[in-house]
């Protein structure tokens, strides 16, 4: 069963649909003012922060973090999981 992941925050569904259809703690314009958004990366053993190079081993843990090069400013926003 493939496992599908939210680029904001890392959530996990069984499906696109049941991912995309749910509000996101994380969205960009604030808590639950949007829905998951998908990653369109593989599972892997580690995440990548496109920003910064950061690595941790879940995207929920890698977007749950402050970014010091982060696009908006030095710990103005999470990292983001690169593809």
């Amino acid at each position: 069963m493939a496992n599908f992941y939210c680029e904001y925050c890392g959530y996990k569904a069984g499906s696109v649909q049941s991912l995309t259809s749910m509000s996101c703690i994380r969205h960009p314009l604030g808590p639950n003012k949007g829905k998951h958004k998908l990653y369109e990366g593989s599972e892997k053993q580690k995440y990548t922060c496109k920003y910064c190079g950061y690595q941790i081993g879940s995207i929920q843990s890698l977007t749950s973090m402050s970014c010091i090069r982060h696009p908006s400013g030095p710990n103005k926003g999470k990292h983001a999981p690169s593809l």
